[in-house]
C-alpha cells in the first residue's frame, strides 16, 4: 500500500488497453465480486430482518432476553411516539438500513485519509462477518447491528468510489461499467434469500445470519485477490486537499441536488424488503402444486429480475444511442422514478382481493426490478464522472446518505401500515417516486448545465495528470 501526500487525482490508472472483464478492466471483476458478497451480506438482512423481529425475537418471553431493548424502545418512544411491535420492526429496520449508509461517511475519510481503501476495506469486511456471527446470540442483536452498520460504512465507499479510477473523465463505458457491476451484485442479491433465508425460515434464523458472516469472508478474499489490478492505494495525509474550483463547487452542487429525488425512490422501493414481506407472509397465496414457497424466496426472482432490467435498459440505451437519441443520465433516473410509482400502483390494486395471487406478487416485482437499471448505474456514473478527483470518494458516501434518508424515512413511515391498512399504504409509497420524478422533469435542464461547469476543470486536471507521467 502506497503512502502518500499526493492527491487522488494524480493516482496512475490501469492501462488503458485492459479490456479483460467483458470488455471493461479487469479490477471491475475483482470488484463487482467483492460487492456481490456484500450484497449477499445485506439482502440477507433485508430478507430476514422483519420477520425474524415480528416472528420471534420480539414476542412475550423472547424479547426479554435482549440486553437494551427496553431502553432503545424507550428512547424510540419518546422520539416518534408509542408503537407496537410491528411498528417498532419497521422503525429498526429502517434505522439499521439507514444507518448503514450513513457510516460510509466515516469510512470514506478513513479510507482517503487515514489507513487507505485496502485497510478499510478489509476492517469493515471482518466487522460485517463479527455482526452477522453474533446475530446467532439473542442478547447482543444490537451489538450485532451496530458491528454491521458501522463495518458496511467501512466497506461501501471505499469499494464503489474504485471503479472510477478504472477510466478516464470522458470515457463513455463508465455507465455500462455500473450497469455491469449491478448485474455482478444481483447474482448476491439472488443468493442471499435462497441461501440465508432459507436457512432461517426452515433451519433456524441463527444459521441464515451465519450464512451471511462467512459470505463476507469470501468477499473480502476476492478483493484482495484482485488488488493488484485496481487504482494504487493513495492516503492523502501530510497536505491540505487540493481546493475545488468555483465550477467544480458548482458540480458537487448539483450532485447532492440529484440526492433528493433518490431519498424518495429509495423510501419507496425499500418497502418492498420491509413491511411488504410482513404483508406477503398471510396475504400472498404462495401455494404452487401443494408445495408453499417459502416469501423470502421471492427476493431470489427479485435477483434475477434486477439484472434482466439492467440488461433490457443497456440494451435500449444502446439502441437509443446509435440513433442519437440516448437521454440524459438525469433524465434516465427521472424515468426510474415514474417505473417505480408504476409498480406500487400496480400492487394496491391487487391487495384489495382477498388472497393475492403469486403472480400478481411477481408482476409487482418485474415492474418494481425494471427502475433499477434506470437509477443506479446512471447516478452512479453521474458521480464518477462529475465529482472532483479529490472528493470522488466523499460524493460516493454522499450518495450512500441521500439512500440512508430515505431508509430513515420508510421506517417513520411504517407507523401509518396497520391504521391505513396495505391498499391505502402502498398509494401513499406510490406517491414518493412520482414526487421525485417531478422534480427530475422541472429541474432537468439546470441541472445538467450545473454538472457540467466542472468538466472543464477536470479535463485540464486530467491533462496535466498525463503530461506528468
Amino acid at each position: 500500500m502506497a503512502t502518500a501526500s499526493l492527491p487522488p487525482a494524480t493516482t496512475p490508472r490501469p492501462p488503458a488497453h485492459d479490456r479483460a472483464f467483458f470488455g471493461h478492466p479487469k479490477g471491475l471483476g475483482f470488484l463487482a465480486g467483492a460487492e456481490m458478497w456484500e450484497r449477499f451480506s445485506f439482502y440477507s438482512m433485508q430478507s430476514l430482518l422483519m420477520l425474524y423481529m415480528t416472528k420471534y425475537l420480539l414476542l412475550d418471553g423472547n424479547s426479554s432476553k435482549v440486553a437494551g431493548l427496553d431502553t432503545y424502545r424507550s428512547v424510540l418512544e419518546q422520539i416518534f411516539g408509542p408503537m407496537t411491535s410491528l411498528a417498532l420492526a419497521a422503525q429498526t429496520f429502517g434505522l439499521y438500513s439507514g444507518f448503514i449508509l450513513v457510516t460510509p461517511l466515516i469510512g470514506a475519510w478513513l479510507g482517503d485519509r487515514v489507513w487507505g481503501r485496502t485497510r478499510t476495506v478489509t476492517i469493515g469486511a471482518l466487522l460485517m462477518s463479527a455482526g452477522h456471527l453474533t446475530m446467532a446470540m439473542e442478547q447482543a442483536f444490537l451489538l450485532a447491528l451496530l458491528l454491521l452498520i458501522f463495518g458496511g460504512g467501512l466497506f461501501i465507499s471505499n469499494l464503489a468510489a474504485q471503479i472510477g479510477g478504472l477510466y478516464a473523465f470522458d470515457d463513455t463505458r463508465r455507465t455500462r461499467a455500473f450497469g455491469i457491476y449491478l448485474m455482478a451484485v444481483n447474482v448476491g442479491i439472488f443468493a442471499a434469500p435462497l441461501i440465508s433465508g432459507t436457512l432461517g425460515e426452515r433451519v433456524g434464523w441463527h444459521w441464515g445470519f451465519g450464512a451471511a458472516g462467512i459470505g463476507m469472508l469470501i468477499g473480502l478474499g476476492t478483493y484482495l485477490a484482485g488488488r493488484r489490478h485496481l487504482p494504487q492505494d493513495v492516503i492523502v495525509k501530510g497536505s491540505k486537499p487540493v481546493p475545488l474550483t468555483k465550477r467544480q463547487w458548482q458540480s458537487v452542487g448539483g450532485l447532492i441536488l440529484l440526492y433528493l429525488p433518490k431519498l424518495f425512490f429509495f423510501a419507496a422501493i425499500q418497502q418492498a424488503y420491509g413491511i411488504m414481506i410482513v404483508w406477503a407472509d398471510s396475504a400472498v397465496d404462495r401455494k404452487i402444486s401443494g408445495f408453499e414457497i417459502p416469501v423470502t424466496w421471492i427476493l431470489v426472482v427479485d435477483g434475477i429480475l434486477t439484472i434482466v432490467g439492467v440488461l433490457l435498459a443497456n440494451r435500449i440505451w444502446a439502441q437509443m444511442a446509435a440513433r442519437g437519441r440516448e437521454p440524459h443520465d438525469i433524465r434516465k433516473i427521472g424515468i426510474a422514478n415514474v417505473i417505480a410509482a408504476a409498480s406500487f400502483l400496480l400492487i394496491a390494486g391487487f391487495s384489495v382481493m382477498p388472497q393475492v395471487p403469486v403472480y400478481g406478487w411477481l408482476l409487482f416485482y418485474l415492474v418494481l426490478d425494471l427502475s433499477f437499471g434506470w437509477n443506479d448505474p446512471p447516478a452512479r456514473a453521474l458521480i464518477a464522472r462529475f465529482a472532483p478527483c479529490s472528493v470522488n470518494g466523499m460524493m460516493f458516501a454522499l450518495y450512500s446518505l441521500s439512500g440512508s434518508l430515505g431508509f430513515f424515512l420508510l421506517g417513520w413511515l411504517g407507523r401509518f401500515y396497520e391504521p391505513l391498512g396495505p391498499t391505502k399504504y402502498f398509494l401513499l409509497t406510490a406517491t414518493l417516486p412520482l414526487t421525485g420524478a417531478l422534480l427530475l422533469i422541472v429541474f432537468a435542464r439546470p441541472l445538467e448545465r450545473l454538472l457540467a461547469r466542472g468538466d472543464a476543470d477536470r479535463a485540464d486536471l486530467d491533462l496535466g495528470s498525463k503530461l506528468s507521467v
